[in-house]
């Protein structure tokens, strides 16, 4: 079994990214495989609760993340410097998370297989 980490590093909306991120994620966890996922930069936006995307005429996939559980995708992980960037703490995530540090970040990645960024 080997080790995949996904980065996430895009908002949530106006790309594909944090999108096509889920559903590669789901296809590779339902193979078997060792899967985590990291959300830094704007991509800890992907996690914020109360998104509200009707007026942008584009479907809320957020909740999708709850469901990542059930695919035994339990490993996410929060870039420390980008949620204080950007005004946002753990209480404002949808999901449990773990909450790593620059150092710690790194350490995670040298000790994954596969390391895929969106």
């Amino acid at each position: 079994m080997k080790k995949f980490i996904f980065v996430n590093r895009k908002a949530p909306y106006g790309t594909i990214y944090a999108l096509e991120s889920l559903e590669v994620v789901l296809i590779t966890a339902t193979l078997d495989q060792d899967v985590s996922l990291v959300f830094m930069d704007d991509g800890v936006y992907e996690l914020v609760k109360g998104q509200q995307t009707k007026d942008i005429g584009i479907k809320n996939f957020s909740p999708s993340y709850r469901a990542l559980e059930g695919y035994d995708v339990e490993k996410l992980y929060v870039d420390q410097a980008s949620l204080a960037q950007r005004g946002l703490s753990e209480a404002d995530l949808l999901v449990p998370v773990e909450v790593l540090d620059t150092a710690q970040m790194a350490e995670l990645m040298a000790q994954q297989d596969v390391v895929l960024s969106f």
